[in-house]
């Protein structure tokens, strides 16, 4: 992650995380169940790269993490994560530290995601898994944060989106595959009002995708 992205998430820091307080409340409760779906099939340890604030972190049961804003990582101390300040391009692990790397709201916002899905296969043990959490470019959420990140939005103006088949085509690059893939947010934007199922497979109607990968190169 850039210096500027990092200086933006620093001062936005207590903003980002009240958004969760208010209008995203209910957004929160519903990728947090959808990545349930996946956590019966990692191994042990997990660390997430990108903590932020700390919520999925706190509410996965994921003990540690990295993120580059050191005004984020104050707010995920409080929440109990043991947390390190770092870029997820260059961890401050050894190989084959971890069974599951998780990747929660990250991907779209790191300058290479080639690099940090190749630097995770390094952090990974040889079964070890990837968990990606995301708003993809096709969807109804997608298309708003697109067209809010071309209006200068004070957090998507930093961001890239990717289609299902760019992030599929990413992962194999970097010596990954996908076993599992969980949807959800088929509600539109401004319409949120209540909980729902996730569903298995890809939609382009989800606003929110959870992506399981194994890793292919040991």
């Amino acid at each position: 992650m850039s210096e500027s992205k990092i200086r933006a998430f620093d001062s936005l820091a207590w903003a980002y995380d009240s958004w969760f307080e208010q209008e995203g409340r209910l957004i929160f409760a519903l990728e947090v169940e959808a990545l349930k779906q996946v956590l019966p099939l990692l191994p042990k340890p997990w660390i997430e790269i990108g903590i932020g604030t700390g919520r999925f972190a706190q509410a996965l049961g994921i003990d540690v993490g990295l993120d580059p804003s050191s005004q984020l990582l104050k707010i995920a101390r409080n929440r109990g994560a043991r947390v390190l300040l770092g870029r997820g391009e260059e961890a401050p692990f050894k190989d084959g530290s971890f069974g599951a790397i998780f990747f929660i709201v990250t991907l779209c916002f790191v300058d290479s995601p080639e690099r940090i899905l190749s630097e995770a296969a390094r952090l990974l043990k040889s079964q070890g898994k990837v968990v990606l959490g995301l708003v993809l470019k096709e969807s109804p959420w997608g298309q708003l944060y697109q067209r809010e990140k071309e209006t200068g939005h004070r957090f998507y103006r930093h961001a890239t989106f990717y289609s299902y088949a760019e992030v599929e085509m990413l992962l194999m690059q970097t010596g990954f595959s996908i076993e599992k893939v969980a949807s959800t947010l088929f509600q539109y934007p401004g319409k949120v009002n209540h909980i729902e199922l996730p569903r298995q497979g890809f939609s382009a109607d989800a606003g929110f995708a959870v992506i399981l990968a194994g890793k292919t190169i040991v």
